[in-house]
């Protein structure tokens, strides 16, 4: 709290547009011949005696003009002088916008409150208590310049902050920025009154002054630190993106890289990382890499056993080129070979193919589809009904969905996947998903402003990138097998979940999936895309609880995140549908027998979760890099 008494130097400021008389003003008013200096620091002399019957009016020394923060408090002593010195006195003040600063008196002391920023003017009279013929001072006034500052837990609303950017962007070409020139606290307020308002664990973010920060640290910093009952953190899903770089990714698939998904199997010496799959006409797939090579160095550096600071430093460059152009150096043994090769792999921008291998398998129980799906971008939707109208196509009695490396995307179309895969008889008309946003939301989406209602399983198309409202062609399956991995998320664990909740039967083959029952609307400020949770899902029954991931187990019902299947590590050694790669195995076996194919295969999904490595992706678990030796 700061305290202060006006001084010689801020009397002399007295102005008239301040509305304050002057000392010499205030004297000539008394119609007495004594001279007095007007000063807030000392009583002023007064005309006339003490024993004199005639009552004096007070005076109150004048105040010069402040300026304080928002949130700050001011204490201002008020001095007043009298002829009559045996006079005691009340003040008064008022504010002329309590909405800017509000003043409150306690005895001669003033109290000013900094509520927002702007100016108000204060007003301040005596009255002394010396009978019937009680005299009032005339009014002594005085500016207060209230600036912007942090009060804690006082928040703004957001449109007030939004757009205002410490380096505004240039609109050229046709395109057309919103930016206006700010600074940086006008970003990190826009993100602390937005976060306030939309985070879904709002009430869980320590409230910090946005003054104190870079934006990107900041918004680190407005999130949950708390803990899942497994001890994982609530919120591992806190990101940002530049806004064309995830424009370009979720409508158009396009991201800068080589081309290939590449895990790492393990971070610390000896590491070692795989090739998952390659995007076709890439730069890995036109170098020949594929599912299985092992990368052993990067320009030069151990990466299986490289030591020293330089060594990761270089490692992590090849494994996240920083710009298109970027080349790299590589040594990769090929799965099968005897011997390493090395390849320079150029960053490009390269376009995902979210849905792959699409194939039948012919089974003597029937013929049984599997796909490989990736992302729900925009460019799946078409990709996925001109799968399952393939398959459809083949009477497929039974299907192997591989979610083992989608770390998630659009809700809308994984509710259309939902559909395709049940089929009317089951979907149509029901729940896929009911959204829940915090405590202030529960009737209107903050974001959309529409009335909250539930997902309901689409059953035509929404126009992403297939023509909207075309009928969506079905499957009308009873059950489903599902590949899983750390890597699955988001919207895939909702496909999971919400069939769970019309009764279709989920298999799950793999290992537990990465636990996000939770959902953002990526919001962009100033050339940053923002990723905060804002809404968890549940299904048609109510369930959501899987922070900590869906896992095959043989018990079920103690926990509803258990699922019937068997518990299977990735498999590298094998191509994606081959009938003998471990977890598509797992899966046409649980489909003959009734049973795994391991006594312990559906015991230890949770423990195996590490034994799925790290998928290196731009979407979803994105940004993971090669831990430093010393950590």
């Amino acid at each position: 709290m700061k305290q202060t008494a006006a001084t010689p130097n801020q009397a002399g400021r007295i102005s008239a547009a301040g509305g304050t008389a002057h000392a010499g003003q205030l004297m000539a008013g008394l119609l007495c011949r004594c001279v007095a200096t007007l000063t807030a620091a000392t009583l002023v002399a007064s005309c006339g005696g003490g024993g004199s019957d005639i009552n004096f009016q007070p005076l109150v020394g004048a105040i010069g003009d402040q300026t304080l923060g928002e949130g700050e408090t001011l204490s201002i002593q008020a001095l007043v002088s009298d002829g009559n010195p045996e006079d005691s006195h009340r003040i008064t003040a008022s504010s002329s916008d309590a909405g800017v600063a509000s003043v409150t008196v306690s005895g001669t002391m003033l109290t000013v409150n900094g509520v927002a920023p702007g100016t108000a003017t204060i007003t301040v009279t005596a009255r002394d208590n010396s009978g019937e013929a009680n005299a009032e001072s005339l009014p002594v006034r005085f500016n207060v310049t209230v600036t912007g500052g942090w009060i804690e837990g006082h928040f703004e609303p957001a449109s007030q902050f939004k757009d205002f950017c410490a380096n505004p962007r240039t609109s050229s070409g046709g395109t057309v920025f919103p930016d206006m020139s700010g600074e940086v606290v006008d970003e990190n307020n826009w993100l602390r009154s937005w976060s306030n308002d939309t985070y879904l664990w709002y009430n869980e973010i320590v409230d910090r002054d946005p003054a104190l920060y870079a934006t990107p640290e900041y918004f680190d910093l407005l999130r949950t630190f708390e803990r899942t009952p497994s001890g994982n953190d609530k919120d591992r899903f806190h990101f940002t993106y530049p806004t064309a770089e995830w424009e370009d990714l979720s409508q158009s698939g396009i991201s800068v890289g080589y081309g290939a998904r590449i895990v790492l199997l393990s971070r610390r010496p000896p590491r070692e990382a795989a090739v998952a799959y390659v995007e076709p006409a890439s730069p890995a797939s036109q170098a020949g890499l594929a599912r299985g090579a092992r990368i052993l160095e990067i320009d030069g550096a151990d990466l299986v056993n490289g030591g020293t600071q330089a060594d990761v430093d270089t490692l992590n460059a090849g494994l996240f080129p920083a710009a298109e152009g970027e080349s790299h150096e590589f040594v990769i043994l090929d799965l099968g070979a005897e011997e390493p090769r090395t390849v320079t792999l150029r960053a490009i921008e390269v376009t995902s193919d979210p849905v792959q291998h699409v194939q039948v398998l012919d089974t003597d129980q029937g013929p049984v589809g599997y796909m490989l799906f990736n992302d729900f971008i925009a460019t799946a939707e078409r990709e996925l009904i001109d799968a399952i109208n393939e398959l459809s196509a083949a009477g497929i009695t039974d299907l192997v969905l591989d979610l083992r490396y989608n770390g998630g995307g659009y809700l809308d179309i994984a509710s259309e996947l939902g559909f395709m895969i049940a089929g009317p008889s089951a979907a149509q008309g029901r729940t896929f998903e009911v959204i829940e946003f915090n405590d202030k939301h529960q009737q209107f989406d903050p974001v959309t402003g529409r009335l909250l209602e539930p997902v309901p399983f689409h059953d035509t198309s929404l126009g992403f990138s297939a023509p909207a409202n075309e009928p969506l062609p079905s499957l009308n399956l009873a059950r489903v097998f599902v590949l899983t991995g750390a890597g699955t998320c988001s919207a895939s664990e909702s496909v999971m979940n919400s069939l769970r909740g019309i009764d279709i039967e989920v298999v799950q083959m793999g290992n537990a999936t990465c636990g996000k029952p939770y959902g953002f609307y990526p919001t962009g400020n100033c050339g940053t895309t923002y990723f905060t949770i804002q809404f968890r899902g549940v299904n048609a029954k109510g369930f959501g609880d899987y922070a900590d991931g869906f896992f095959p187990s043989a018990t079920l019902g103690a926990d509803d995140a258990a699922l019937p299947g068997c518990a299977v590590a990735d498999d590298f050694d094998h191509g994606f549908g081959d009938p003998n790669e471990a977890r598509l195995a797992a899966a046409l076996h649980y489909r003959e027998q009734g049973a795994c194919p391991c006594a312990d295969c559906a015991t230890d999904a949770v423990a195996k979760r590490q034994a799925d490595g790290i998928p290196l992706t731009p979407m979803g678990m994105h940004g993971l890099k090669i831990a430093s030796p010393r950590h």
